[in-house]
C-alpha cells in the first residue's frame, strides 16, 4: 500500500516527505480553505506541493459542467507534471473525465460511494478512484464493506488503462489496516493519522527499556 497525505498544509507535507514514506498528496477545496488559502494563490500553492512530492498531487476542480471541469483540469495539469485532476463522480464529471483522459491527463474521481460509481469512473478513464470510508461511518453504515466491494468489482475487469483505488476519508489506524488487507492500492490520510500509524505503546515501552538498560551499561 502507498501512503498519500490528505492535506494542503505545506509544513505537514514537508515533514511527511522527510520520513521517506510519502507517495503522493490529495487536496480539496475544504483542505485549502483550512489553510487560509486565497483564490489568487491556489495555483502557486499546488506548485509548491508538487515541488515537495515526487508522486501524484490531486488538485480538485470546482466547476459543475463538463466544459468548466475540462477547462480547469487542463489549467491544473499544466502547473506541474505530477498534478492529477480531481473530479467528483457525477454525469458531468464522467464526461469531463473522458475528455481529460483523451488529452492524456490523469484523473482522480472523488466522492465515490457505490460499486456502479467506481466502475463507471474507471470506464470513463479515471486513473484513480477514491471510495470514501469515514463518511459512510458517519451515517452508521459500514464504509469498509463498501470499499471492499468496490475493490473486488474493479479487480474483476481490465479497463485498458491502470486504475488504482485510493481509500479515502480515513479516520483511524484500523481503517488503514482493513483497507490494506482488502488490497486498496493507496490510503490517503490526514497527518494525525499518519503519525499514529508509526507509533505503538509496546514500541515506546521497548525503547524506554533499551535506553534504561543502556544507562546501566554507561554507568557500569
Amino acid at each position: 500500500m502507498k501512503f498519500f497525505l490528505d492535506t494542503a498544509n505545506i509544513a505537514q507535507i514537508e515533514e511527511a516527505a522527510s520520513w521517506g514514506v510519502l507517495a503522493g498528496v490529495t487536496t480539496n477545496p475544504t483542505l485549502y480553505a483550512r489553510e487560509g488559502g486565497k483564490l489568487a494563490d491556489f495555483h502557486a500553492h499546488i506548485q509548491r506541493i508538487c515541488a515537495i512530492v515526487d508522486g501524484p498531487v490531486s488538485a480538485e476542480t470546482v466547476g459543475l459542467t463538463r466544459d468548466e471541469i475540462v477547462r480547469e483540469g487542463v489549467e491544473l495539469a499544466a502547473l506541474a507534471p505530477n498534478v492529477v485532476v480531481k473530479v467528483p463522480v457525477m454525469v458531468e464529471g464522467l464526461a469531463a473525465t473522458r475528455a481529460l483522459f483523451e488529452k492524456g491527463i490523469d484523473v482522480n474521481m472523488t466522492l465515490c460511494f457505490t460499486v456502479p460509481q467506481a466502475l463507471m469512473s474507471a470506464r470513463a478513464g479515471a486513473r484513480y478512484v477514491s471510495p470514501f470510508i469515514g463518511r459512510f461511518d458517519d451515517i452508521s453504515e459500514d464504509g469498509l464493506e463498501h470499499l471492499g466491494n468496490m475493490i473486488i468489482a474493479l479487480n474483476n475487469y481490465d479497463f485498458g488503462h491502470p486504475v488504482e483505488v485510493i481509500a479515502a476519508s480515513i479516520r483511524h489506524n484500523q481503517h488503514v489496516v482493513a483497507a490494506s488487507l482488502m488490497g486498496a492500492d493507496i490510503a490517503t490520510v490526514p497527518f494525525n493519522v499518519l503519525e499514529k500509524l508509526v507509533t505503538h505503546p509496546l514500541t515506546d515501552r521497548g525503547l524506554e527499556s533499551f535506553l534504561a538498560d543502556w544507562e546501566k551499561v554507561k554507568n557500569s
